[in-house]
C-alpha cells in the first residue's frame, strides 16, 4: 500500500507543479491571456478522455501496465518542460501531462485496492484521497519556493526535482506485483456504470466530485489576485503556499475522523466547501484578510471531506470487477469541474465582469449543493452503512 500511495502523491505533485510558473512563461514567450488559458484547456482536453478510457483498457492490458504508462507520460512531460525553448513545447508538455495524469488516476486507485486486503479497502481509499489533495497542494508550494528563493534555472529546476521524484515513483510502482489475469484480456472495453448504481452515482457521487473540483477551481483562479490585492505581495511563493493551505489542508483535514458516516461527512463537506468559496470571493472584493484565511480554512476542510467521502463511495459501491471503470468515470466527472472556472469565468466576464461572473458561478454551485444535500437523505439507505 505504501509504495502505491507514494506513487499517487508524486503524480499529484506533478499535476500542479507548473501553476506558479505561468507568469514566467507568459513573460518569456509573450503569451496573451488567451494563450495562458489554452495551456489549461489543452491539459483538460487530453486528461478527460484519458481518464475515461484508462479503466476499460486496464481490463485488457492490466492495471499495472496502464498505470505505469501514465507515469512514463509524466516523465516525458517533465523533459519537455525542462527543454522548452519555444511556446509550442509548453503546449506539448501540457498535453503529455494531461494524458499522463489522466491515464494514471484512471487506474491507480483500482490498483491500490487490488494490492490491499478487503478489510483495509476503506482505509486505502481514504489515504488515496489524502495523497491526491496533499500532492495537489505541495506541487505549487514546491515550485513557488524554488523559483523565488533558489536562483538557478527557475523554469527548469522544479522539473529536475520532479523527474527525480517520478523516477522514484516508477521504481516503487515497478516493484508492485502484477495480479492481472490472462482471462481479462478478452474483457469488454465498453465504458459504463453498472445499472444498479447508476442513479446514485450520477446524482450524488460523481456530482459531488464535480462540485468539489469546480469550487476549488474557482478559488484557485482567484489566488493570484488575492496575493496581489489582499496580501500585497509579488512574491511568487505566496500563491503556491496559499494553494498548499487550500488543497494540502484539505488532505490533512481528512485525518479528522468525525463524522465517520460517509453520507453525513459528504453532506457537511459540500456545505463547508460552499461557505468557504463564498467567503473567499467576498475577501477578493473587499480585500479583507480575515475573510481570506477563514475562507481557505473552511473550504479546505469541506473539500477534503467531500472528496474523500465521494471517492470512497466510488470505490466501494461497485463490484470489484467494475471498480476501474467507475473510478475512472468518477475522476472524469470531477476533473470536468476544473473546466468551469476557465471557460465559465472567461466567457461570462466578457459581459458581466470578473466579480459578477464569479457570483453567477457560485449561485449555480449553491443550487447544485442544495440538490446534493436533499438527495443525500434519499440515498442514505444505500450508502449510510459505510464507515471511514
Amino acid at each position: 500500500m505504501k509504495r502505491m500511495l507514494w506513487t499517487i502523491l508524486i503524480m499529484a505533485i506533478g499535476a500542479t507543479l507548473s501553476s506558479p510558473l505561468y507568469p514566467l512563461y507568459q513573460e518569456r514567450f509573450h503569451l496573451s491571456s488567451l494563450g495562458i488559458t489554452l495551456l489549461f484547456a489543452v491539459y483538460a482536453a487530453f486528461l478527460l478522455p484519458a481518464l475515461l478510457i484508462a479503466g476499460p483498457i486496464a481490463n485488457v492490458w492490466g492495471l499495472k501496465k496502464v498505470t505505469m504508462t501514465g507515469v512514463v507520460a509524466s516523465m516525458v512531460s517533465a523533459f519537455l518542460f525542462m527543454a522548452n525553448n519555444q511556446a509550442w513545447t509548453l503546449y506539448l508538455a501540457r498535453i503529455c501531462e494531461g494524458v499522463g495524469f489522466g491515464t494514471f488516476m484512471g487506474t491507480a486507485t483500482t490498483l491500490l485496492l487490488q494490492q490491499t486486503p478487503q478489510a483495509k479497502a476503506v482505509k486505502a481509499l481514504s489515504l488515496s484521497s489524502m495523497a491526491v489533495m496533499l500532492g495537489f497542494g505541495l506541487g505549487p508550494a514546491i515550485s513557488g519556493l524554488l523559483i523565488q528563493y533558489v536562483h538557478f534555472q527557475p523554469l527548469r529546476l522544479p522539473y529536475m526535482l520532479l523527474l527525480v521524484l517520478l523516477i522514484s515513483a516508477a521504481v516503487a510502482l515497478w516493484s508492485i506485483p502484477d495480479n492481472h489475469s490472462k482471462k481479462n484480456k478478452t474483457s469488454s472495453m465498453k465504458i459504463s456504470i453498472p445499472k444498479s448504481i447508476r442513479p446514485v452515482f450520477w446524482s450524488f457521487i460523481a456530482l459531488s466530485g464535480f462540485i468539489v473540483f469546480s469550487l476549488n477551481g474557482i478559488v484557485l483562479s482567484l489566488i493570484p489576485s488575492f496575493a496581489k490585492n489582499i496580501i500585497h505581495t509579488s512574491n511568487l511563493s505566496v500563491s503556491g503556499l496559499l494553494i498548499l493551505l487550500l488543497l494540502g489542508g484539505g488532505g490533512l483535514a481528512q485525518r479528522i475522523s468525525w463524522p465517520g458516516e460517509l453520507v453525513t461527512r459528504l453532506r457537511l463537506g459540500i456545505l463547508f466547501l460552499l461557505m468557504g468559496a463564498w467567503l473567499m470571493i467576498i475577501s477578493g472584493e473587499t480585500a479583507n484578510l480575515g475573510f481570506l484565511w477563514t475562507g481557505i480554512f473552511i473550504q479546505a476542510i469541506g473539500g477534503g471531506w467531500a472528496f474523500q467521502a465521494s471517492l470512497q463511495m466510488a470505490g466501494t459501491v461497485p463490484k470489484p470487477e467494475d471498480r476501474a471503470g467507475v473510478i475512472s468515470t468518477y475522476y472524469s466527472a470531477s476533473y470536468s469541474g476544473f473546466i468551469i472556472p476557465i471557460v465559465g469565468v472567461g466567457s461570462l466576464s466578457l459581459s458581466f465582469g470578473l466579480f459578477h461572473s464569479l457570483i453567477i458561478l457560485n449561485v449555480i454551485a449553491t443550487i447544485i449543493v442544495i440538490f446534493l444535500v436533499g438527495y443525500s437523505f434519499k440515498c442514505r439507505g444505500l450508502l449510510g452503512e459505510a464507515e471511514l
